[in-house]
């Protein structure tokens, strides 16, 4: 099923989104000019900010979607806190998936290169430091890669995380790969099928489990995380992903849903480990998205249900923060860019101290009126 979505920005994309009712699109007027590249915002901890690429091959499975590739491949980002403030800084992505993006998102009037010049934070190959660091796995929304994630994946390595963000192989509209290869979206097509969320999400979840694997003998830096202390968030399609990775693999100690219907199912049993849910009012109870309230009941230990006022799908994302850049003006009503990145880099940096750093974090425990936005559900939201 395809949606013609409109990110808080009102950037509106037509893209796939199997994960996530969406809430209807808002109008949207061009600017009338873009107003050059794009920046992401500043980091809020105290560490520079460092960045490299692993690629990783499966060989003990085929790819789901290739049938004409007997092992799976993954792209691996990794930011974490690093020694240097100066050097080269990476790149938001490549031109040609720039030019990939903007065909899918439908947007005409800039250059195909736009958003290949997005300015980022982090230095590339820096080298790493720090000690005992916890280790949170970033998945993203499908169709997404996983640089549309990179703000909040910047602010919690100048907090003090290592963060591995994975691209899921043919599940967004651009991979490419050391040897110049750029795997496109061969799952986009498939999001009517039956069944589609919950064999994306068990997917992602084996590609999580192997990253995890893999990731001591595959980074030099390997050696500083606390392998005891890991966590896991997404968007969309990501944030149901790291319920089910939960589900699957208990090195995976807490996760975050940001705005994503979940598809793995919770033992009647229930289940006990650190688990919240971050998303716009669609996710109110009684809201258009019923399977939070389903999987509330089942979350039997530490849990929050927050709701962001005026947010919509791609509150989440860098989505909202491109909007200048690609000459398009913000839709009224809808929650502004930074103030999305600054909640959702708040409540989730917020949440992962608390449980993987053992930090008191009394904004979790009521509203707060720094936050006005943020609704505490069940009882504190109403459907809006």
């Amino acid at each position: 099923m395809r949606h013609l979505l409109a990110v808080a920005a009102g950037l509106v994309v037509l893209a796939a989104s199997a994960c996530s009712a969406p809430t209807p699109p808002r109008s949207a007027a061009p600017s009338a000019t873009p107003t050059g590249p794009a920046t992401l915002p500043a980091p809020t901890g105290a560490h520079p900010v460092g960045t490299t690429a692993l690629y990783l091959k499966d060989d003990s499975r085929p790819d789901p979607w290739n049938l004409d590739v007997d092992a799976r491949e993954l792209k691996v980002t990794l930011w974490y806190p690093a020694k240097q403030r100066d050097g080269e800084r990476a790149p938001y992505m490549t031109p040609k998936e720039s030019q990939l993006a903007m065909r899918r998102y439908g947007i005409t009037g800039v250059p195909d290169d736009t958003l290949s010049k997005t300015r980022t934070n982090a230095i590339k190959d820096a080298e790493p430091t720090g000690r005992k660091l916890p280790l949170v796995v970033l998945s993203p929304g499908f169709t997404s890669p996983m640089s549309t994630l990179t703000s909040l994946a910047e602010d919690l390595a100048s907090r003090g995380y290592v963060v591995a963000g994975i691209d899921h192989t043919y599940e967004s509209y651009a991979t490419t790969f050391p040897d110049g290869r750029v795997a496109e979206c061969l799952a986009c097509d498939s999001d009517t099928d039956p069944g589609f969320g919950t064999g994306v999400v068990a997917g992602r979840a084996a590609d999580v489990s192997f990253v995890l694997d893999q990731l001591p003998s595959k980074w030099d830096g390997s050696d500083r995380i606390d392998r005891s202390k890991i966590a896991m968030a997404g968007q969309s399609m990501g944030g149901a992903s790291a319920m089910a990775s939960m589900v699957k693999d208990s090195r995976v100690r807490a996760g975050i849903d940001m705005d994503g219907t979940t598809y793995a199912r919770i033992p009647k049993s229930g289940f006990s480990r650190p688990f919240m849910f971050l998303g716009s009012p669609q996710h109110v109870p009684g809201g258009r998205d019923t399977t939070w309230e389903r999987d509330w009941k089942l979350l039997t230990g530490w849990k929050r249900w927050l709701v962001l006022t005026g947010a919509e799908h791609h509150s989440f994302t860098d989505g909202p923060l491109m909007a200048g850049a690609l000459g398009i003006t913000p839709a009224h009503g809808v929650l502004p860019a930074a103030r999305a990145a600054e909640l959702t880099r708040t409540y989730v940096a917020a949440f992962l101290d608390r449980h993987l750093k053992s930090q008191r974090q009394p904004l979790l425990d009521k509203p707060s009126s720094r936050y006005t936005e943020v609704k505490f559900c069940p009882a504190a939201c109403g459907q809006s």
